[in-house]
């Protein structure tokens, strides 16, 4: 019998109770999507349960600066509630206080930091937002950045290629296998890099196999990491997704766990 893999979701979305649906919705609509599930806390360990997931990334977008400081407030605080989470906090390119809000977030347990490019309507190779991003990589903390929609300018690969040119110290997490409708830019302009991870969220299935594992042979199996992108999608969808890469068992354990583990220093989770 096939032994039980051991998974982590590097990639969740929670909000509180009152508001998860409404989320939710909002996701769904600015992608065309259907949407899985309110992003509540209990809902995605429910879901998680399913694929028997024991550890979870979790963070949420602030939108707006004002959003900023509450968002950290509540990732903080149920990240507190539940040691199956990793939590990473919010900012946002507008915010001014940066520095000290990295510090506060670090104070209360928070292990990285969440940007979305296209939401929050920026461009990530802005040359005013270098000394933030110095910020973060002073601090070690990773930076989990939405890529590649190719709707949007903001979050093209190309521009990733240029902020870790100008920043090289910074650890960043390509979500979307490093590019969300845009992998062959991904594949063309994001250089192989130490700091340079990925997860596999919201790809499979418009990502064809063959061009996922071009961009795992480039950039290396043990810089990826399994993603669901909840509430948008069904976990366990998206184990069977990733389970038909031509990968071994060993190749598949790094990516559902080992890489994650290894990158946040985490080996007994």
């Amino acid at each position: 019998m096939k032994p039980k893999r051991k998974i982590i979701d590097a990639h969740t979305h929670i909000f509180p109770d009152k508001i998860a649906e409404k989320v939710s919705e909002n996701i769904g609509a600015f992608y065309g999507l259907d949407w899985y599930s309110p992003a509540s806390v209990d809902n995605l360990i429910s879901a998680g349960n399913e694929i028997g997931a024991c550890h979870y990334l979790v963070c949420s977008t602030a939108t707006v600066v004002s959003q900023v400081e509450h968002i950290n407030d509540f990732i903080a605080s149920v990240a507190a509630a539940h040691p199956e989470f990793t939590a990473l906090m919010a900012l946002h390119p507008d915010f001014e206080n940066y520095e000290e809000e990295l510090d506060r977030g670090i104070e209360m347990g928070l292990r990285g930091v969440k940007l979305h490019p296209d939401f929050q309507r920026f461009n990530m190779d802005e040359e005013r937002l270098i000394p933030m991003y110095r910020a973060i990589a002073k601090r070690g903390l990773p930076l989990l950045i939405h890529m590649g929609d190719e709707r949007y300018e903001y979050s093209r690969p190309c521009r990733l290629a240029q902020l870790m040119r100008a920043v090289p110290d910074l650890t960043v997490i390509a979500a979307h296998f490093g590019g969300y409708q845009r992998w062959e830019e991904a594949l063309d302009t994001l250089p192989p890099s130490p700091n340079l991870w990925f997860d596999t969220s919201s790809s499979l299935g418009i990502l064809s196999y063959d061009n996922a594992m071009r961009l795992i042979e480039r950039f290396g199996v043990n810089k990826f990491m399994f993603g669901t992108d909840f509430p948008i999608w069904n976990p366990s969808v998206e184990v069977e997704k990733v389970e038909k890469l031509p990968l071994s068992d060993a190749e598949f354990e790094l990516v559902f766990s080992e890489n994650f583990k290894r990158l946040f220093n985490m080996p007994n989770v």
